[in-house]
């Protein structure tokens, strides 16, 4: 288990988390174990889903940030930081002093195995996981982690999860001026959120009739007869730290340039939006463009809204830069690249070091017995049973967390 260690009597810092009210209850939780519990805010949403009670505004420029927060770590004696991401300018400063002065990290993320977990890791998350790379460690762990473990379903709740990322940009927008020196890590315009709010619902509407008949012809007409691209957000940190890619749109030609000139000429590329991205980005014409400039446009399809377990059931293999669905596909067996840095890009598992001109004829089938470990062990070592908008991880209410 991803264990927090003794909380009683230990000061506690929380920096930003999910937007949403999930710090706010493990604050709570962690005072019933006797945390003495800090809360430092960036924003005026911040404190709005803090408890207010413990607070500590920190309303100076970003180069004085690394001051703070070293000054406050050594005046508070602090001996945890909790928070949310590692990528960001707040965030990194802040987990690097930690390092230095050998303060225990625990970052969150979105689950590595989802809908039913999310990510707490000691240090770091994603590429910058400690956990093993190594497929021998995998190998080599006893035959119990071939066994997966008991799940709760944890519901989480996308309306919630919806709700409070609106109230959070409301709020910290139109009461910026109380942090008139913040700057966040994408960019604020509310104007443009409710925009994107509006297409996300329209299109969401139009791909449900437009995309109706996709499915059928994914299971029956092209099964096992295509390469299935899941794209990742714009301004994923996942692409933009941990990869080489400067945009969506590189990986993409890439890919198709890749795809035209060495993978079989009756195979078929499916390309498919992140769901995210529904209301900000349309990459279609982007992709038919260059597709019709590569003499590909009636091999490559490109798709939003299709259910993602059916679209890599019926793949040939899979090609990311290192999403989360790379897990989801080495789960369903079928053959997974990654051109950027993933935590599950191990030998066995992926078609690690094979090129992606050659993946099209030479991929590997992923290693079951070794996923299982993997898939196992990851979920010991870094997953909470829980959701940031559904049920609280069950993990916090067990005392072997604490010891």
């Amino acid at each position: 288990m991803n264990k927090v260690g003794q909380i009683k009597n230990k000061n506690i810092l929380f920096l930003q988390g999910p937007m949403g009210t999930f710090f706010k209850e493990l604050d709570l939780h962690f005072r019933k174990y006797g945390a003495n519990t800090f809360k430092i805010t960036l924003n005026t949403s911040d404190w709005f889903f803090s408890n207010r009670d413990n607070t500590y505004p920190f309303k100076g420029k970003q180069e004085e940030w690394k001051s703070f927060i070293e000054d406050f770590f050594k005046k508070k004696e602090i001996d945890k930081i909790f928070l949310f991401g590692d990528c960001r300018f707040y965030q990194s400063h802040a987990i690097n002093i930690a390092k230095k002065l050998e303060i225990d990290i625990f970052v969150f993320e979105e689950g590595y195995i989802r809908p039913d977990f999310i990510t707490m890791e000691r240090y770091g998350v994603n590429n910058f996981s400690k956990i093993s790379r190594d497929a021998t460690f995998y190998h080599n762990l006893d035959k119990k982690y071939l066994d997966s473990p008991d799940t709760l379903q944890t519901y989480p709740k996308y309306i919630r999860m919806g709700f409070s990322s609106t109230i959070y940009y409301l709020i910290a927008y139109f009461l910026k001026k109380q942090y008139p020196h913040y700057i966040h890590h994408r960019e604020i315009d509310i104007f443009k959120e409710f925009l994107w709010l509006f297409k996300n619902g329209f299109r969401k509407v139009k791909y449900k009739f437009t995309e109706q008949n996709l499915i059928k012809k994914i299971t029956i007409e092209l099964s096992k007869k295509y390469y299935f691209v899941p794209l990742q957000t714009y301004n994923d940190f996942q692409l933009i730290e941990h990869s080489r890619f400067d945009s969506v749109e590189e990986f993409i030609e890439e890919v198709l340039i890749s795809f035209a000139n060495n993978a079989p000429k009756e195979k078929f590329l499916i390309i498919k939006h992140h769901p995210v991205d529904r209301g900000r980005k349309n990459y279609e014409v982007f992709i038919h463009e260059l597709s019709t400039k590569l003499s590909i446009e009636n091999r490559v399809i490109t798709v939003h809204d299709l259910h993602l377990p059916t679209c890599l059931k019926n793949a040939i293999g899979t090609i990311t830069i290192n999403s989360t669905v790379g897990i989801s596909s080495l789960f369903h067996q079928i053959p997974t690249i990654t051109l950027g840095d993933a935590i599950y890009d191990i030998a066995g598992l992926t078609s690690k070091n094979i090129m992606l001109d050659n993946f099209w004829y030479n991929y590997k089938k992923p290693d079951n017995i070794l996923f299982k470990k993997f898939r196992n062990y990851l979920i010991e070592t870094t997953q909470l049973n829980g959701s940031f908008y559904g049920k609280f991880p069950i993990e916090f209410s067990k005392s072997e967390m604490y010891s």
